[in-house]
């Protein structure tokens, strides 16, 4: 039997490190994921997200992988140290929601996807579904992202703005219908006084936030903290050097922006080119 061995991936982030793990003990033995699929007797497209790292699959197929690829216990480790990170990122999730609770003004800059605050049931569904989480749960999600929109609601609510790439606006749903909602709500929150939508365009070249989401929160008192996220980490940032760092980036970010009313204006040409929906 094969030796246990260290991961020599250099990836520092326990999910990335599981992922690049799994592929290259695939590789090494020439398989494809549908015959690791057939030779355990799982759905090969599971392994293929675990690949990806847009799911950890659980302690019974891990298990399995380990026994198949002889590595005597390392994969089940690399999943826990996943799984672990998970339970953190979590963790830092709930700190930063109760501090948005409390918030004065919102900003906010997405590279990815939509902020939970403008998202729609159906886009929200199939965000959460594409990271890999299933039912009962999804449901549970979507529903809770939902009641996140209340803080946009009502006389006392907070200012908000968010700054969108491009690439945001170009990744439609599979669902048209959905998608073609979710522009129509983005334009009618775009409407409101205390809500301003921005777009950066691809033309505005290189920017200081390229890969990172990130959110800014002026509290009660005048201190502003910072929430960045990608798809594996979730970091809350209350020092302020860091926090005025990247402030700085997010007003470069803004001053490439397109104004709010241009950006409305991109918004409905996006939504203009939607093609209509077939099972209308």
């Amino acid at each position: 039997m094969p030796q246990r061995r260290l991961v020599t991936s250099r990836s520092q982030e326990p999910r990335q490190r599981f992922a690049e793990e799994l592929r290259k003990l695939r590789a090494e033995r020439g398989l494809s994921l549908r015959q690791v699929g057939e030779r355990l007797g799982w759905d090969y497209s599971l392994f293929g997200k675990m690949e990806k790292g847009e799911t950890l699959g659980g302690p019974e197929v891990v298990q399995g992988l380990d026994h198949f690829f002889g590595t005597q216990g390392l994969l089940l480790v690399l999943w826990e140290l996943a799984m672990r990170d998970r339970t953190q990122f979590r963790e830092r999730y709930r700190q930063y929601m109760a501090l948005e609770s409390d918030a004065t003004s919102l900003w906010h800059f997405g590279v990815s996807v939509l902020p939970g605050l403008l998202q729609t049931p159906g886009y929200a569904r199939a965000v959460l579904a594409a990271g890999g989480i299933k039912e009962p749960e999804l449901t549970q999600q979507v529903d809770a992202r939902m009641g996140r929109r209340d803080l946009l609601e009502g006389p006392t609510a907070p200012p908000f703005r968010t700054i969108l790439s491009e690439a945001v606006l170009r990744t439609p749903l599979r669902d048209i219908g959905a998608w073609r909602a979710q522009l129509e709500h983005l334009l009618e929150m775009a409407e409101r006084d205390d809500v301003t939508v921005q777009v950066l365009p691809f033309q505005a070249g290189p920017y200081g936030l390229d890969s990172t989401d990130v959110w800014f929160l002026r509290l009660p008192g005048g201190r502003t903290v910072a929430y960045t996220e990608n798809a594996y980490r979730g970091e809350l940032i209350e020092e302020d050097g860091p926090v005025e760092r990247l402030q700085r980036a997010y007003d470069a970010v803004r001053d490439l922006a397109l104004s709010p009313t241009e950006s409305r204006k991109f918004i409905l040409r996006m939504l203009e080119e939607v093609p209509c929906d077939p099972s209308t």
